[in-house]
């Protein structure tokens, strides 16, 4: 993962440690307390690349940077790979699942398009089923979640590395876009009621949004641009019905796990004590460029 300086419009409102030189000293010095991590400079010097073993363990640094009030800029994970015989290879996972029967479908289509390989199942016809797969390690970037919502939080889902394979293709991650606030203010409950049928959102009325936060994830593959700071306009006259209680639905809360299996290619994290926020890499909408 890169972790890089926070150069957010909010970047320095929670946190005490801000600076390339801060954050620095602080991995490298993690990397001498831990073997497993290992931090990289970049071609930028806001910008280091961390290796460990797992997204996981990246997040629990994150979430230790965070308690330690630093603020940061963390890129999607990615797998390391290495290059035998002039053939590129990725590590694979072994996965051993525990689930009802009746989720056995839904589990093994996802598995499918992620490029696993069921080596076995077993079905005592007890009402619960085992099954063991092998996958690409980049396969399972995201899948947590959907795991436990396909299995309704009944599903035992168990990895462990594997080895090597040749690289397996590509293999599809998020299919769907983000809602990206397309100017900077305070959301307002007029704009989230008239907005949250184009997907989940992420935030609350009050709550403040730059230009290129992503406040939400589109139903549609499409990344939108959306004014979510819309006031609704007051006028002298009045109608019945007109003034009507607006519906708003929660918004979608993430922990740090969760924010992180979220991101996709051209997204990042803000990770500041006090809150996630998602974002583009450019925060600069479409049409200002």
């Amino acid at each position: 993962m890169i972790f890089r300086v926070n150069d957010s419009p909010f970047a320095g409102r929670s946190g005490r440690f801000l600076t390339s030189r801060q954050i620095r000293s602080r991995l490298f010095q993690e990397s001498l307390n831990n073997p497993a991590i290992v931090v990289a400079e970049t071609d930028s010097s806001d910008a280091f690349r961390l290796s460990g073993r797992g997204s996981l363990q990246l997040a629990i640094l994150i979430e230790q940077l965070r308690r330690d009030s630093f603020e940061i800029i963390v890129g999607p994970p990615e797998v390391i790979t290495r290059s035998e015989n002039g053939k590129k290879l990725e590590p694979v996972e072994n996965v051993v699942i525990d689930l009802p029967e009746e989720y056995i479908g839904a589990v093994t289509q996802k598995l499918g398009e992620r490029k696993g390989k069921m080596t076995q199942m077993v079905n005592h016809g007890k009402g619960r089923a085992r099954l063991e797969f092998r996958i690409p390690s980049r396969g399972l970037f995201g899948y947590r979640t959907e795991f436990m919502t396909d299995t309704r939080g009944t599903g035992i889902f168990t990895a462990i590395f594997g080895g090597w394979e040749p690289w397996a293709g590509d293999i599809p991650g998020r299919t769907t876009g983000a809602l990206v606030a397309d100017r900077a203010g305070r959301v307002t409950g007029y704009a989230i009621e008239h907005l949250q049928d184009r997907g989940i959102l992420f935030v609350a009325p009050t709550d403040n949004v730059y230009e290129g936060m992503i406040i939400g994830e589109n139903s549609r593959e499409q990344n939108m641009d959306i004014n979510i700071t819309k006031e609704k306009k007051l006028t002298n006259m009045r109608a019945a019905g007109s003034d009507n209680t607006a519906h708003i639905v929660p918004p979608r809360l993430f922990n740090l796990e969760q924010a992180i299996d979220f991101l996709k290619e051209g997204e990042c994290l803000e990770v500041t004590p006090d809150a996630f926020r998602f974002r583009k890499t450019e925060l600069k909408s479409r049409k200002h460029a």
